[in-house]
């Protein structure tokens, strides 16, 4: 019995000892939200109230030392993934991840961001506002760097830290600019459709500006008021690889004071992005004597993408407008070192790179570039055809002021200001929606945008030898889209198409109508707006759109072929209205209907590969429901049969079978049991998550979560032919900004504020956000001090 108490006891005391080295263990990697710190140059004591969900409120006296406090504050709880993000550009996710992201790194070093950031460092003014406070916030990232506990990524991935630098930040806004690009998915795999089946079989695909669809609104006051599938099938490739969320879409509304309960004006925003852990988002106030702004923040970058104050309020979209051109070179067959201009012969640029491996021997390669752009050809071992294609990208190419532009959007105190630092803006394409609180309300598409030849169609690959494809003429800021204080009393933007401005309508790659017309539906007709109104609008998971595609498609229906079973399908689906709960059965059949007719209209011609390149871009969205109209197509005759030319009806009732049996075969005959939240699930993959040790400590979720794709609530996946639909992207943040009571303004995050797996609030939102709830923005002061939060004071260093 003795030996057994003593056994026991000894356990006991073990179980004791790792409980205490876990408590030290987190205590070590935990973000500091109370206390007192020093740091380097500060000139003032300045004070960091953390709320309950971690967010700082910064209050300082002066501007540099609130964003050299920013910096410390942001670092500790953002650092690994700030080093993530500024090691896209730069080629550096090898040397973190090993030989299988080398072509990912590749094909970001070829797009020349980290040498265009590098030229665009050397030609700053240092003595800028801009420039010192990025700096000071370098700063208090790299004093949290040096003294701060290292996260644990970094032991994990075995990476050294460095200091970052100006030159970081432009990276990480280049890889940003790219990611909200669609270009380099789409030419390639549309030209190649073209060259491989002919002309025909684009005119269903959707590729041009349908103007009857729902448009966005300008409104301007007078004064008075084969190689290319090569390339195509590369990009999905090393995008799939990447292991950060690329930017999707976006939802932002602006209500005039005319259409709200009390009269002030109320601003929404939920950008979408692809769900990932640690979130994009970095919430923080900051508030000295003579500025103040609650932010959003990406890691790494000092200005807030998003922010407010008492005065305005900002959101962004993505504007989706063709920013990047593809163009085959003539190769000098006697000197292959030369390609075709106007001018005669001119030489390739030659650029040279070394790549670390992770685990492996570095990696140096090279590749070309002409006028246009870098060469793709050599990049990627993949493509291997003789006619180089250059990728011309206006980020690249023009002058960079987007950090201006930044500062100029978080310092302006008016409606004036504000769109005095858009025009700094070249690319990304953005739209940017602005309220405030004196009641302007304004959607101004930023970007730079240009015209060419009528005869020239951007969405394919471009003749780079004979001069003929090439801009006409690049257009003043004042001809972009845009909307100031309309008569309509509100502005919006879904990522679809806007109405024509300077005599066109410019080329892009415009989601479909599907959000932009409910979002217009549900404000029309509404005067008496409120803060829990727009909340609730934020949520809704309605497809309007989606139920006129089944109602169409019903009536194709051969119900003398169907069973007793398929007809109760049937009726069950033909009475849906579009809404998309957890427990709905309808929108499982709906997309499992929706793609297998999609699979069977286009994979015939296009095959397997191409096929997933084409629902990998946003032409498969615009297609369905026109589609859904047409009476013929070309692409509705299966290729494969020689005997019949199948037509629409067949395919739609063939797709329909298929996709009941795949239910069944998934969840047996109930169909009870086919509910919308056991295809539809949300998980938050953090970059190392997908070691399977780690992920349960890592990731966040697995979840069933309602809404789908392409409506407001916009919880976005891809087909696949499992007819599981994980999520992919959506609401990175809900906003809502309501000037009526701007103190009392709401927001939430997918999962929590740090992205330290050690802090309590590392994933504290998540099921408010699955919940769509929200939580206060707090900007007072005083509300603080009453409520006791946390108190971090950032001190001088003696």
């Amino acid at each position: 019995m003795r030996t057994i108490k003593k056994v026991l006891w000894g356990v006991f005391g073990i179980l004791i000892i790792l409980a205490l080295i876990g408590v030290v263990v987190i205590f070590s990697f935990s973000p500091k939200y109370s206390g007192e710190q020093e740091l380097s140059n500060l000139k003032d004591k300045v004070e960091v109230y953390y709320d309950d969900y971690g967010i700082p409120h910064i209050y300082a006296e002066e501007e540099e030392d609130a964003y050299r406090s920013l910096g410390y504050v942001h670092a500790q709880d953002r650092l690994w993934q700030m080093e993530l993000l500024r090691r896209i550009a730069e080629g550096k996710l090898s040397q973190m991840f090993g030989e299988e992201l080398v072509d990912t790194d590749k094909f970001f070093l070829s797009l020349g961001i980290d040498d265009a950031s590098q030229k665009t460092v050397d030609q700053l003014d240092h003595n800028s506002p801009m420039v010192k406070l990025a700096q000071a916030y370098l700063d208090g990232v790299n004093q949290f760097q040096e003294e701060g506990p290292t996260p644990v990524e970094f032991y994990l991935t075995g990476i050294e830290k460095r200091p970052f630098t100006i030159k970081d930040i432009h990276n990480t806004m280049g890889y940003m600019a790219f990611s909200f690009a669609m270009a380099h998915k789409t030419d390639p795999l549309l030209t190649n459709i073209k060259n491989k089946l002919g002309p025909e079989y684009l005119r269903d695909l959707e590729i041009d500006v349908d103007s009857s669809t729902t448009l966005i609104k300008n409104y301007q006051p007078s004064s008075k008021d084969t190689l290319s599938n090569q390339m195509a099938a590369v990009v999905h490739k090393v995008l799939n690889k990447l292991p950060l969320p690329l930017f999707e879409g976006s939802n932002s509304w602006v209500i005039g004071s005319q259409k709200t309960k009390n009269g002030k004006v109320i601003l929404a925003n939920d950008p979408h992005i692809g769900f990932a852990q640690p979130s994009v988002w970095y919430e923080a106030h900051i508030s000295t004597p003579n500025y103040e702004k609650y932010g959003y923040h990406m890691a790494g970058i000092p200005f807030p993408l998003l922010g407010h104050d008492r005065k305005l309020a900002y959101g962004i979209t993505m504007f989706e407008n063709d920013d990047i051109d593809f163009y085959y070179e003539e190769e000098n067959p006697s000197d292959p070192t030369t390609y075709k201009t106007l001018n005669g012969w001119e030489k390739f640029e030659e650029v040279n790179k070394t790549i670390k491996v992770k685990d492996g021997q570095d990696i140096s390669f090279s590749y070309k570039k002409s006028a246009h752009g870098p060469i793709l050809n050599g990049i990627i071992d993949e493509v291997t055809g003789e006619q180089p294609i250059a990728m011309s990208w206006i980020y690249t190419k023009m002058e960079n002021k987007v950090m201006e532009a930044l500062y100029g959007i978080t310092h302006a105190q008016n409606l004036s200001e504000f769109q005095e630092a858009l025009p700094k803006i070249h690319a990304p394409g953005l739209n940017l929606m602005y309220g405030d609180a004196a009641g302007n309300i304004a959607w101004f598409a930023s970007a730079q945008l240009y015209k060419m030849p009528d005869s020239t169609h951007t969405k394919f690959i471009l003749d780079g030898s004979s001069g003929k494809d090439e801009p006409l003429e690049y257009l003043d800021f004042l001809e972009n889209p845009m909307a100031i204080n309309p008569p309509w009393n509100y502005v919006y933007s879904a990522n679809n198409q806007p109405d024509s401005i300077a005599g066109m309508q410019y080329p892009g790659y415009y989601l479909p109508e599907n959000r932009a017309k409910r979002i217009v539906k549900l404000l029309e007709p509404k005067d008496d707006w409120t803060r829990d109104d727009v909340e609730a609008m934020l949520l809704d998971g309605v497809s309007d759109v989606n139920a006129e595609i089944v109602t169409d498609l019903a009536k194709l229906m051969d119900v003398s072929q169907l069973d007793k079973s398929e007809i109760m399908a049937l009726d069950k689906i033909s009475a849906w209205k579009g809404e998309n709960e957890i427990d709905s059965i309808a929108p499982t059949i709906y997309h499992r209907w929706i793609y297998a007719l999609l699979k069977n209209t286009f994979e015939d011609e296009l095959g397997p590969e191409m096929f997933q390149q084409l629902l990998s871009t946003h032409l498969h969205k615009r297609m369905i429901a026109p589609m859904a109209k047409k009476e013929n197509s070309i692409w509705f005759d299966d290729i494969h049969t020689t005997d019949t030319v199948e037509n629409k009806t067949n395919r739609v009732n063939q797709a329909f079978k298929m996709a009941l049996k795949s239910l069944e075969a998934d969840f047996g005959p109930n169909k009870k049991s086919w509910t919308w939240g056991k295809v539809h699930t949300l998980e938050h993959e953090h970059p190392i998550g997908k070691v399977k040790a780690l992920r349960s400590f890592l990731n966040v979720g697995p979840f069933p979560i309602g809404a789908t794709r392409e409506v407001i609530n916009n919880m976005a996946f891809r087909y696949n032919e499992t007819g599981k639909y994980p999520v992919t992207s959506g609401p990175s943040t809900r906003r809502v900004i309501d000037f009526s009571d701007v103190e009392n303004s709401t927001s939430i995050l997918p999962t929590g504020q740090s992205g330290n797996p050690f802090s309590k609030h590392y994933k504290d939102q998540t099921k408010m956000f699955n919940n769509g709830e929200f939580r206060k923005m707090m900007m007072n002061k005083e509300e603080f001090i009453r409520t006791k939060k946390s108190l971090l004071i950032l001190k001088p260093k003696q």
